[in-house]
Parts: C-alpha cells; sequence; structure tokens
C-alpha cells in the first residue's frame, strides 16, 4: 500500500506493480496494485512464477511495519464516516453505515465520496455495500456493483453471490485449491450439493462461511474503536487553518454537548477531540475532568489549554480540518446545579461549598491538560500512624470533593501535628536530667536551643504487622525554647529494652 501510494504519481510508469517478502523461505508476492491483479496474479504467489507469466512486473521489497502504519492511519481517516469501523483482512477496512448513510447524499454519493477521497491521497479503492459484512466485502472484492439493491431479499442472495467464486468466502488459499480439484470452484457449486459431504471433506468452516454470506447466520463486525455516549460535529468545506476558528468551533460543539448531555442528567468525565485533516491525516486530543462537565465554556477552556501545549510540540493545521467532532467518551450522572433568582449572584448547589469544590477540580483540569494529568499531584491521607508515611503523593486529576479522605472523630481527637514537617527527620543534641527524660537544651543546624517548655511524651509504635524496615519506637514530645519557637521531636528507641543509648530527632516545626 505505501510504495502503491508513492508510484502513482503522473510520471510513474504504467507498469504492474507487487510488493514481495520472504515467506517460509521463498519470497512471495504480499501485496498487489490493481494492474497487477488485473494480470492474474495473486496474494501468496511465488516470484519467480510471477516473473515467469510478467516478466515486466515492477517488484519492492514490503515493509510491513510501515504497511501496518499506513493501514490504520486510513483506518482512523474513515471514521469521518461513522465510529463502528473494522479492518476486514490485511487490506479492507468493514464500516458499519447504518442510518448515516443519508448524512452523505445516499449510499451512492457515500460510495463515490470515499473513493474519490482516498485516490486524492494516493489510494486505489473499491467500495461494496450489502446487507451484511460479508456480503459487502465480496461485493467490493469481486463484483462490478457497487450496491446490492436494498428490495433484495435473502431468497434472491444465492442467485446473486452464486457465479463469486469460492474466494468470496474468505476461505485460505490452500482450501480453495482442494475445493478446485473437487470441482467446485464458485459458490453456487457449495450452495447447490449436499452440506454433509463437504463440511466432512473440507470442514464445517466452509458452510458457516456460506451462511454468513448469505445472511442466514450473523456475522457481526469487531470495531476497533468504541462508539462514544455522546457525539456531536461539524463538517466545513473548506479546510480551518486559523487556531482562533479552531477554537470558535470546538465552543459551539462544547455547547451542543452539553445541551445533549443535560438533556440525560449526565456529565462528561473524559472528552475526545478528533481533527481530520484534509490531507487524511488524523489528529486526537483527550482530556479528563475531575467532576461530571457538561458547562461548555469549562470544557472548551480544558482543549484550549491542551491544543496550546501540543503547539509547542509542533502541532500543525497543514492544509486545515474540514471535520471537528467532540465526544463523550466516560459519562456519569450529574445533578443539576439550583440558580439563584436574583441578578448578579452566583449560582449554588445544596452540596456544602460546591463552587470552591468545582474552582479547584477545573484548575487541576486546566493544568492537566496543559502539562499532563501525571505532573498535577496532590497530597493524599492514608491509614498509617507513622508521620512520613501518613501521606502520599496522589495524582490530582481524580480528585473528588470528599473523595478518600480520613477525618479525625469526635471522640477520639488527633494529637496537634506540626504545620511543616521535615522531609526526613534530622539527628539534634540533647542534654537532659535523666538519661529517659525530655532534653533541657538541644543543638540543631548548630544552634543551641533552650527549653522552657515541654509537653509530651506521644508513644508511637513500629507497625510490625507490615513489611516495611525495621523501626525503633517513637516518644514525640512539643518544645518550647526562649525565643518562641515552637518543634516537634522525637526520642528513638526504648531505653535499655530496644536501644542501650536512645538517639533524638526533630521532626518539625509549628507555626
Amino acid at each position: 500500500m505505501r510504495l502503491m501510494r508513492l508510484a502513482r504519481t503522473p510520471k510513474a510508469p504504467e507498469i504492474p506493480l507487487a510488493t514481495i517478502a520472504k515467506v517460509k523461505g521463498a519470497q512471495r508476492l504480499v501485496g498487489l496494485d490493481a494492474r497487477a491483479q488485473a494480470l492474474g496474479l495473486t496474494r501468496g504467489m511465488g516470484l519467480a512464477s510471477a516473473r515467469a507469466m510478467h516478466p515486466d512486473l515492477l517488484v519492492a521489497q514490503a515493509d510491513l511495519r510501515a504497511e501496518r502504519e499506513i493501514f490504520a492511519a486510513v483506518l482512523a481517516w474513515c471514521r469521518r464516516f461513522t465510529p463502528l469501523i473494522a479492518a476486514d483482512g490485511e487490506d479492507g477496512l468493514m464500516l458499519d453505515i447504518s442510518g448515516v448513510a443519508h448524512l452523505f447524499g445516499g449510499e451512492a454519493a457515500l460510495c463515490a465520496q470515499i473513493e474519490q477521497r482516498l485516490a486524492a491521497q494516493g489510494f486505489g479503492a473499491r467500495v461494496g455495500i450489502g446487507p451484511n459484512p460479508f456480503a459487502a466485502s465480496a461485493i467490493a472484492r469481486f463484483s462490478q456493483k457497487q450496491i446490492l439493491p436494498p428490495e433484495v431479499v435473502e431468497a434472491r442472495l444465492p442467485k446473486i453471490f452464486g457465479h463469486f467464486p469460492l474466494a468470496a468466502l474468505g476461505l485460505g488459499s490452500q482450501v480453495c485449491e482442494a475445493m478446485a480439484q473437487a470441482g467446485l470452484r464458485r459458490v453456487e457449486d457449495v450452495f447447490l450439493r449436499p452440506r454433509a459431504p463437504i463440511a466432512a471433506r473440507f470442514g464445517p468452516d466452509v458452510l458457516a462461511r456460506l451462511d454468513q454470506l448469505l445472511g442466514l447466520a450473523k456475522s457481526p463486525i469487531l470495531p476497533q474503536f468504541s462508539a462514544p455516549d455522546f457525539s456531536v460535529e461539524r463538517r466545513f468545506a473548506d479546510g480551518l487553518t486559523q487556531e482562533s476558528v479552531i477554537l470558535a468551533n470546538i465552543h459551539i460543539l462544547a455547547r451542543d454537548l452539553g445541551a445533549l448531555l443535560e438533556r440525560h442528567g449526565m456529565g462528561a468525565r473524559k472528552l475526545g477531540l478528533t481533527l481530520f485533516r484534509v490531507d487524511g491525516v488524523v489528529r486526537e486530543v483527550q482530556v479528563g475532568t475531575g467532576r461530571p462537565l457538561r458547562e461548555a465554556a469549562a470544557m472548551a477552556r480544558l482543549f484550549s489549554e491542551r491544543l496550546a501545549g501540543l503547539r509547542e510540540d509542533g502541532f500543525e493545521t497543514g492544509y486545515g480540518f474540514d471535520v471537528l467532532r467532540l465526544d463523550a467518551q466516560l459519562v456519569e450522572p450529574a445533578a443539576d446545579l439550583q440558580t439563584s433568582a436574583l441578578p448578579h449572584t452566583q449560582a449554588f448547589s445544596p452540596q456544602k461549598d460546591v463552587f470552591q469544590r468545582d474552582h479547584v477540580t477545573d484548575l487541576v483540569d486546566r493544568l492537566g491538560a496543559r502539562l499532563g494529568t501525571q505532573r498535577i499531584t496532590r497530597l493524599q491521607m492514608q491509614d498509617s500512624h507513622i508521620p512520613e508515611l501518613a501521606v502520599t503523593n496522589m495524582p490530582a486529576a481524580p480528585f473528588q470533593a470528599g473523595q478518600n479522605r480520613l477525618k479525625p472523630s469526635a471522640a477520639s481527637p488527633l494529637p496537634e501535628r506540626p504545620l511543616h514537617l521535615l522531609k526526613l527527620p534530622e539527628p539534634i543534641e540533647t542534654i537532659a536530667k535523666v538519661p529517659d527524660g525530655p532534653p533541657m537544651r538541644f543543638r540543631w543546624r548548630r544552634a543551641l536551643h533552650e527549653v522552657v517548655a515541654i509537653e509530651g511524651p506521644e508513644r508511637i509504635a513500629p507497625e510490625w504487622w507490615k513489611l516495611a524496615p525495621k523501626m525503633l519506637t517513637r516518644d514525640y514530645f512539643r518544645a518550647e525554647d526562649a525565643a518562641g519557637q515552637r518543634f516537634w521531636l522525637f526520642r528513638e528507641g526504648i531505653l535499655q529494652v530496644e536501644h542501650p543509648r536512645p538517639a533524638w530527632f526533630i521532626h518539625g516545626l509549628f507555626a
């Protein structure tokens, strides 16, 4: 596909083109253009046989990785027609156009548009429309007609597909060759014969494929992309190149999506913006929200921040974007805000402090859209009575008000803690009346502090039930020096039980 796209320039020679790759130790054809196929060449044919049939055949080594990348790009580009799209083998795409053909002027106009747009990008394509995926694939590959008339019923399908080759059933080349040796070369040869002998000789898969082609069995497709819960889009005759115009249309899309979400009582937690460029390039931008969101200004602001970050990484509009699509990829129920009847007053919600929480959440969303959600963190309390383990860093994106917060109970309030906790406890030199008594003075960072008041101890034992490095018992004291500074000190180790001479540390500073 990649070489075929590059080779068809106005000055390129009009000769058949094929790509080759080593398969089971032999060079075989893995890609063919329309001219090579018209000469009777097929995939899997040996290079020597192909050269013997057509010495002027132009061949090139296949780059399977590059072919897969281009195939994935074309697959993503076809999402401009429908979100339900799947791969059909290595060189085909399956689009579910149920209920969308009228948006493009009908089935015939849709076929013409797909072929013309792909041809403009350098791809040759044949489009077929049928009542089921197998029928559509067979029509695109083996029929001169593109569209099966809508009035065709299942009873007429055997007659329509009867003259198709057995390859229309999607069977392997070895199975088709074996059936050809038995005199079975067309679909009608299988349909008109007893089913039991065919299944016994060639396997039940042949009859299963036949039933799927004739609509006697279901043949669902497996979409490569999940369909969003809610989606809105805008199409333009000319590509949009100016960022201000793109952002203005994103705001219009956000307004339409917000109205759709409000109608269903939902809010978006994950939004996706897909920009289809005129030359076939597809850019996707995703943002997450910390609360169910349906306000147009807030959604548009998130994408403005995200696009600003992409612009710094080389985001290009190229020839412009002719389709913009905004999806709500993850939604949650959202309560309606109660607005005030008085002018110039803020809307309010029955929940307490909803505005403060929403402002913080919106700020996190904007920073995450610009810098990346993993770079925005918050402090989260966790269930541990060891001071340095009681708080950890968590991603700020999934934050919700009241979520995973540890609150002290009224019956057993937590002891007073310092506002400034050192990253690691720092050792200090102390002087005390008795070895296990509180210090009278201590030296920290070369400065001597005279203790005038002290309160404690508060004993914190190690968490023996956790697989953590062994710790000693700590006795914490709140001390105040002659200058009025307050410190949080602790003695590590119980005298003559855990350590012959316990060590002293400073762990925090009070305001």
